[in-house]
């Protein structure tokens, strides 16, 4: 795939507009490579750049991947899955990625994936209740959580279809 070059820069014009960016928000050394060479800037001058980026703890991909994992968790709902395609696509090691989704585990993913369907739940269209485990299962998976906490947690939700529709139905009679 070849890249648009926006505006060619000199590595010192890189390094200042890198320090800039940085100061701002978390960068992974994988976001920087790739500004840098959209910038036009040599593969070898963009290495020192980094190194220097990095030596002056600008960028630090361990800070990164703690940072993203904790608001994917916790702002976003992904699971564990989601989360470390997400950060390999950003070109962590990942050695990094799993040290960073460790100390995040601690909090149960059971928990946090039990809360997200059951307000996912509420918003969702079902003709039956196995239509229903099978959508919120798809949105499971689809968010990252591994197979066997997304069948928990979908059994544990439709239960609760199953008992409100069995309540419904014997109102009506």
């Amino acid at each position: 795939m070849v890249q648009k070059v926006k505006r060619n820069k000199t590595p010192q014009e890189a390094l200042t507009s890198l320090m800039r960016l940085c100061a701002r928000s978390e960068r992974s050394s994988g976001d920087a490579l790739r500004l840098m060479r959209g910038w036009g800037v040599s593969d070898a001058d963009a290495q020192e750049v980094l190194s220097r980026l990095t030596k002056e703890r600008f960028i630090d991909d361990s800070r990164y991947a703690e940072a993203f994992v904790r608001d994917k968790i916790r702002l976003s709902g992904w699971g564990e899955r989601k989360i470390s395609a997400a950060l390999r696509a950003k070109a962590i090691a990942p050695q990094i990625i799993d040290k960073a989704i460790r100390q995040e585990a601690q909090t149960d993913m059971h928990e946090r994936l039990a809360t997200l369907l059951a307000r996912r739940v509420r918003t969702l269209k079902y003709r039956s209740v196995g239509d229903a485990r099978q959508k919120l299962l798809r949105y499971a998976l689809s968010a990252g959580y591994d197979f066997s906490t997304a069948i928990d947690c979908v059994e544990q939700c439709t239960k609760c279809l199953a008992t409100d529709k069995d309540d419904d139905e014997q109102q009506l009679f």
